[in-house]
């Protein structure tokens, strides 16, 4: 099919006096079915010259598999898929694939290679690509890099093909804020047409000219609008409403032939039959109608305990150093009902710790950490360890029985779990066998039954949709005790946080009122910075890695990772400890020696780590 046949209604949005933008890229009726579940049918959608477009959607709504069709990797079942002669697509992955034998440089060329570039570009191209990057050097094994900068290396990799359009799934996931900020800029500055799946909102903002959402709640199957993501929000409403108000007067409709029905019409005349036949049209149109209107959103709704303490936790002068190296200096907090704090930082800088502190699974060096009697803390922890992958779906969501008690009342599992968007024949499988946003929604579900004064949630947001994300935010909004939140979803991060806290690594905690004042201050001190010697400002998040300058790409990854895997070892040293005082085995000598070894292995590897951490810290002190 040619460009030409396009549906008019494609284009219409970007016609411009007389002639439309140049197309790039454009799907033709396509649909695509996985088993018996339609992702998307008959779905027209066009890329033209100069567009940034957001692509966002329910889970297993089709975004992987649309942004798949358009970069050539799948074929949809019907439809076209067509491209502009001699055009090049840029593809990045939501989960790049390196090999991982390779350093950087080894990665970047294999591309240039497989692509039949010219041998005399690549080192001018690989070196383009390490500075989009933020790349000091190309030396590095790409197995040593994290999640991150993986990520980074994907994006880089990909806009060194020179494509003419950028497509990215899930771009910002395993990047921390100052990734995403560099990823900002980065396509800021880009002249090429991209499209971008992502569940990041601000993100969506701040580099998106036009959007569309993909979900069968639509008669096409999908809804565009012009503008960034909040004038996106303001037109799908007044589409909603409209929808809505089409709904009804066709219910109407059907009422009223509904009741012509009744009163048992003589059929015998054409005119009776075609408005039986008319009838019957209205009916079916009506049961599509209210099929799509159903909204498959999960139900959120944390509980409060109803305490009505003024303070529920209090610290002063809180203070706690991991290697020697100070992650939390004098810190006074006072949290009551209805606050919500969120923390800032870079990877490495103390988040986890002072988390850990507040909820009682560390003690810190010094200063005081006053509780409420009786306080009830509910956690959701980033990696979701509390969850038994072995255990069934049936079983993680209802322990003990085929109900759970929420709110003082049984709720049926079936319906529990409806809750939460899970169907009955996933109820026997097990927790290892669910995706990334199902385990994040399980583990809320677990939560929800806890009532809780405080609630402390570490990356809460990973792998969950936007309208899961939207109910999330509501419940955080209305639950009426306190929280501690890190995420690096700074659009909920601002409408939910009535106070942020950034941590430096250093030790240093500075107060903003919102994510905002934050932005301005990095700004500024960037500007305050002196140069360094190779014009760019020393410190910003334009460096790789601006609070570890110095180190290597091993070490960055080592540096970043020291807090986490400090923690663990003392939570082992600690656990050793214990299983040497059980007095249970005090007459099995053979038993006691082997725990008293454990305990020597976890104390010398948690005084190893503490060695390591002190030796990376004075060189990045003697390098920066």
């Amino acid at each position: 099919m040619s460009i030409d046949a396009i549906d008019i209604r494609v284009l219409a949005h970007r016609w411009k006096g007389d002639m439309a933008p140049p197309i790039l890229l454009s799907c033709e009726s396509i649909s695509k079915t996985y088993g018996v579940k339609a992702l998307f049918e008959d779905l027209s959608f066009a890329l033209f010259e100069g567009d940034r477009v957001g692509l966002v959607g329910p889970n297993g709504s089709g975004k992987s598999t649309l942004l798949k069709i358009l970069a050539g990797i799948e074929a949809p079942d019907r439809g076209t898929r067509t491209v502009r002669r001699h055009l090049r697509v840029g593809y990045v992955p939501q989960e790049p694939t390196f090999s991982e034998s390779h350093t950087i440089d080894e990665e970047l060329a294999r591309v240039l290679i497989a692509e039949g570039l010219d041998p005399h570009e690549h080192t001018g191209l690989i070196a383009k690509a390490l500075s989009l990057g933020g790349f000091p050097s190309g030396d590095q094994a790409v197995a040593t890099l994290s999640g991150g900068w993986r990520k980074r290396l994907a994006i880089a990799r990909a806009l060194m093909r020179r494509p003419d359009v950028l497509l990215m799934d899930e771009p910002t996931n395993h990047l921390d804020v100052e990734g995403i900020l560099w990823l900002e800029r980065l396509l800021k500055a880009e002249s090429r047409a991209y499209l971008a799946v992502s569940h990041d909102r601000r993100f969506l903002e701040s580099i998106a000219t036009r959007m569309l959402e993909l979900n069968r709640s639509y008669p096409d199957g999908k809804f565009e609008a012009t503008g960034r993501y909040s004038d996106f929000l303001e037109q799908r409403e007044a589409a909603h409403a409209a929808q809505a108000s089409a709904q009804a007067s066709l219910a109407n409709r059907v009422r009223r032939e509904v009741e012509w029905l009744r009163r048992g019409p003589k059929a015998r005349t054409t005119k009776a039959k075609a408005r039986v036949e008319a009838a019957g049209q209205l009916i079916g149109q009506l049961d599509q109608a209210e099929a799509r209107a159903e909204k498959g959103t999960a139900e959120i709704d944390f509980v409060g305990s109803g305490r009505k303490s003024k303070q529920l936790l209090v610290t002063q002068q809180l203070s706690k150093a991991l290697g020697g190296k100070p992650i939390i200096t004098a810190l006074d907090l006072q949290l009551g009902p209805g606050q919500r704090l969120g923390l800032l930082g870079p990877n490495g800088s103390g988040k986890t710790t002072l988390l850990r502190l507040l909820a009682g699974t560390l003690e810190p060096d010094t200063g005081r950490i006053m509780r409420a009697d009786r306080l009830r803390i509910v956690s959701f922890e980033q990696h979701r360890d509390s969850l038994d992958q072995t255990a069934t779906l049936r079983r993680a969501l209802a322990p003990t029985g085929d109900a759970v008690m929420y709110r003082d009342r049984p709720v049926h599992l079936v319906s529990w779990a409806k809750r939460f968007l899970f169907r009955p024949e996933q109820l026997d499988l097990p927790v290892s066998r669910l995706s990334g946003g199902e385990q994040a929604r399980l583990l809320i579900a677990q939560l929800m039954l806890q009532p809780a004064d405080l609630l402390i949630l570490d990356e809460p947001t990973n792998d969950l949709d936007i309208p899961t994300l939207d109910v999330l935010e509501d419940s955080l909004m209305e639950f009426p005790g306190a929280l501690v939140m890190v995420t690096h979803d700074r659009w909920l991060l601002d409408r939910v946080s009535t106070m942020l806290l950034a941590l430096d690594g250093t030790g240093r905690a500075d107060w903003y009122a919102d994510f905002a004042q934050w932005e301005a201050a990095q700004e500024q001190n960037a500007v305050e910075r002196p140069a360094s010697p190779g014009g760019r400002v020393r410190g910003t998040s334009a460096q790789a890695v601006p609070s570890r300058k110095g180190l290597s790409y091993h070490e960055q990854r080592e540096w970043g990772q020291m807090e986490q895997k400090i923690l663990k070892a003392e939570d082992t040293l600690a656990a050793c400890q214990a299983a040497v005082e059980d007095p249970a085995i005090t007459s099995d000598a053979a038993a006691l020696q082997t725990r008293h070894d454990a305990l020597e292995a976890a104390r010398t590897d948690v005084e190893r780590l503490y060695a390591r951490w002190a030796e990376l810290e004075d060189k990045r002190a003697r390098l920066a």
